[in-house]
């Protein structure tokens, strides 16, 4: 008898107020595949208070749709200036709020931490990090890469290599790389 593969549909946020990355991704046993991604645009709203309904109407309406069974965001970036941190936060929780009254669980990743995990370099680009998921994920874009949505795949990739779905932490380097060829840069 075949033992049955485990499937988990992550969805990844990269929290903004000017712009929201978004990527969903199917963990199916040791395989990932990309299942949607994109950027919610808020530039257009001058007001801080609808950024944050668009901001919940679009989550709500992604987990409606893909029904996700984990969430994972980025933790925001804190630098000198205290509103926009203020402001980025609210943008996180209310992005966490359209998961939590749907029981969805969700967990947070420092952005070097997902740089590492999808890169193997905490320091990468948001370029890098791009590239690395186009060859994880087997998708391709044209000139107009969105960062932000890549960024979101990233911290999704990142939290099925947390839960263990692909990779064993007791396994070395070495074994790791035999096993996932496609993981090593080549330039």
């Amino acid at each position: 008898m075949r033992q049955k593969v485990e499937e988990k549909l992550i969805l990844g946020i990269d929290p903004g107020t000017q712009e929201m990355g978004y990527g969903l991704i199917l963990v199916k046993g040791q395989k990932l595949s990309l299942v949607q991604y994109g950027v919610i645009h808020l530039k257009k709203y001058a007001n801080h208070a609808i950024k944050l309904r668009k901001i919940h109407e679009r989550i709500a309406h992604l987990i409606e749709e893909y029904g996700p069974d984990e969430m994972a965001l980025e933790a925001p970036f804190v630098g000198q200036n205290i509103q926009s941190a203020l402001k980025l936060g609210r943008a996180q929780g209310v992005a966490m709020s359209a998961a939590l009254i749907r029981d969805i669980p969700i967990t947070e990743y420092a952005p070097k931490k997902v740089k590492a995990a999808v890169t193997g370099n905490g320091n990468a680009s948001k370029e890098q990090v791009a590239h690395m998921l186009m060859k994880l994920l087997k998708f391709k874009v044209e000139d107009n890469v969105l960062l932000d949505a890549t960024d979101a795949l990233g911290v999704a990739v990142c939290h099925s290599y947390q839960k263990g779905q692909n990779v064993s932490t007791k396994k070395s380097w070495s074994a790791f790389l035999k096993e996932n060829p496609d993981r090593l840069s080549k330039k």
